[in-house]
This record gives C-alpha cells, structure tokens and sequence, in this order.
C-alpha cells in the first residue's frame, strides 16, 4: 500500500487486553493528521500504541488499515482474532517512536538511520512482504536523503551519547520515516526531556507531523502537548474513552467532569440546579450563577477554567450589580502564589485564578482585585459523577 497525498488511508482499532487493574477496551478510527490520545499515566495508553505496532497482542479485536483513492479502495488486516490474524510487528509498515528513541548506542547516526531499512523496510515502496529489496545505492542515496530532511548533516559519524536530546529524537524519527511508514506511532516523545527543551522539540515534531502523509498517534499525559501538535483527541483513563472529536471543541467543551480534569479544568464544583439556566455551586460556598446554555438533569457540575474570570474594581462590580448574567465573585481573604510568568491566587471559597505576570514583577499588593466576574459561556456544563 502505497501512501500518495490523494489517498484517503485510515487506521481503524477496536481491541479488548485484561491488564493487571482494569481490561483495555477501546475502539476508534483516526485518517492523515494527528490523533492524540490523552490521559494520565498507566491508563493503557502505550499498551493502545503497542498493539497497533504488534508488540503486544490483544486479547480479541481487531486493527487495520484501509485507503480509498477516487473509485478504488483496498486495505490490509494486521490483526483480527476472529480471523486468527497477526501480521509480525516488521511486516506492518508501522513506525514505533518509544520514549528513549531507542537508539543503538554503538551505531553512528547514519548507521542507525540504515538500520530502519533493514529488516521492517528494505524493501521499496509497496506492501510490505512484496516488492523489490532496495539496492546498496539505493539505501545509501536514502541515508543522505533523510540527512538532509532532519538537518543532521555533520553529525553522521557521531554517536548518540554524543548528540543533544533534541538530535537524537530527530535521528530516531529519520530512521523511522526513512523505510516509509504507513503508520507513525509516538509514545510520550518528550518525556524524557527538560522542559527548557521541549518547546523546540515540539515545533520540530509538528513539522515532522504536518510534513508525513501517512497517520499520526501520538499519546501523552500532558495536555499542552496534545493542544499543539494533535488534530483530533481522544480522552482516555483506565483503558476506556472518556471522549473523542476536534481537540478545540473537546478543550472548549469537555462534556464530562473527567474529561475537564484531563484537559486542565482546575475549578470543578457539584451544583444544585435553581432554574433553566441558574445553578448554585455547592463547592464554592454556594455560590449562584448564571449559565449560557440549559441546564440539563443529566449536569452534576460546573467548571471554569482559570484564566476565564475577569477583575473588577468595586465601582466595576457596582455597577453590574443585579444585571442578569453579572456572576460576580467577591474577593475576600485570598491566597497568593507567584511563578515565573503567573500569579495563582486562590480565594476563600476555593475558586482558583490564574493571572498572568512578568519575570520582572513581584510585587502582590494591590494584586487582587475587590471582585472577580465570569462570563455566562465561560461556565463548563458537566456530566458525570465526582470522584
């Protein structure tokens, strides 16, 4: 199966594995782009990728790849248990980037990059298992060619003791896209990283991402990562999804009390429904407010988000004050902690505000304001019970 731009290619899971403390159940389909799936550490997340990559086999299922190309279409199985199939992780056409890079440490850069066209991909374009294996020329002119791409021309004698975290994630990426995979998997790719690093290596990566015409996995614990470089996401906690769609659209509304926590909801609070669009938060000293939408019996909680609260002075406040919609939040007795580049400031019935701040400024008098407001559409409507 060749990967051309006009190719409509499509990965599709739906799998089942009882794991130690919960049993993997989840099924979705992902085309060209990113998926992210995003939860929190030891929710079955790798153990998702590790199938599809056929290090690990499923308990029942079923996973593979289909395309479309104007009126033609075709696909390949690479495991169905009901069929009794199990493609070998070499034969899948299935790029597998683990957290380490897992670079061979006694091998150059462009050894290691020929090393992804041996075995799994010396063969050239086509269906793995069929096709003509790649020449000697060939590989070499392949080697140069992905030099080149991952701008590590210079560094192809070294090792990778001696590269920069950044460096050897780009050669673990070169000696996997140079065999042409249909299917690029990415396990935590910067967890190994210190953060100063990982804002580059994440521009890199969504080049990388933007650049690769085949489909894209990525999964993660960490929400700023799947904001940036994923297309669509898929939520995920003890081996089941939570939800699925757009990343905006699930980030600007989560749906459920879960998926607000995982997408970085901090303010959460049950509530007791007043009328059609009024609510009273029972974790926030009950206080009343005013909602966009309806109401629904299937809400349990509120949410807002803590950059979505406005200050106000007092003759502000005032005048809002009775106004339908107003949601004003007195400010009495908080809490301030200062970052680098945020305040945090907790008020007395639990709200959590996060204000932004410069590196220069340190000073917290006159920092919290008589009155905080928060717009009716900025209130997140949740379903779902509180844990």
């Amino acid at each position: 199966m060749n990967i051309t731009s006009e190719q409509n290619l499509r990965l599709g899971v739906n799998i089942k594995k009882k794991l130690r403390d919960f049993s993997l159940d989840i099924e979705f389909e992902t085309g060209r782009g990113c998926l992210g799936i995003l939860g929190p550490s030891g929710c079955g997340k790798s153990m998702t990728l590790k199938s599809v990559a056929g290090i690990i086999t499923p308990d029942k299922g079923r996973i593979a790849l289909s395309f479309s190309r104007g009126e033609a279409a075709g696909g390949r199985i690479l495991y169905d248990s009901a069929l009794k199939i199990n493609e070998r992780p070499q034969l899948r056409r299935v790029g597998y980037l683990f957290q380490n890079y897992a670079l061979f440490p006694n091998m150059t850069v462009e050894q290691n990059i020929a090393s992804g066209l041996g075995a799994a991909g010396c063969r050239a374009r086509g269906t793995a298992g069929k096709g003509k294996f790649l020449s000697s020329e060939a590989r070499i002119q392949k080697v140069k060619e992905m030099i080149s791409r991952f701008r590590l021309e210079g560094l192809e004698k070294r090792y990778p003791a001696q590269l920069s975290g950044g460096q050897q994630q780009r050669v673990a990426l070169a000696r996997i896209l140079a065999y042409e995979p249909e299917v690029l998997l990415l396990d935590e790719p910067f967890s190994a990283m210190d953060a100063y690093l990982r804002e580059g290596l994440r521009l890199e990566l969504s080049r990388v991402i933007r650049d690769y015409r085949g489909v894209t996995v990525l999964v993660t614990h960490d929400r700023d990562e799947a904001y940036q470089l994923c297309d669509t996401l898929l939520l995920m906690d003890k081996g089941r999804a939570l939800a699925g769609g757009r990343t905006r659209e699930i980030f600007q509304n989560p749906v459920t009390y879960q998926a607000a926590r995982l997408t970085g909801c901090k303010n959460i609070s049950r509530i007791q429904r007043l009328g059609p669009r009024r609510v009273r938060a029972l974790d926030w000293g009950g206080l009343e407010l005013v909602t966009k939408e309806d109401v629904g019996d299937e809400i349990t909680a509120v949410g807002i988000r803590a950059h979505d609260f406005e200050p106000l002075s007092q003759e502000e406040a005032a005048g809002l004050e009775g106004k339908q919609g107003a949601n004003l939040i007195e400010v009495t007795n908080p809490s301030i902690s200062e970052m680098p580049f945020e305040w945090y400031i907790t008020l007395e019935n639990g709200l959590w505000w996060k204000k932004e701040k410069d590196i220069h400024t340190h000073e917290v008098m006159g920092l919290a304001p008589k009155w905080l407001r928060v717009e009716p559409w900025a209130i997140l409507l949740l379903k779902g019970e509180m844990e």
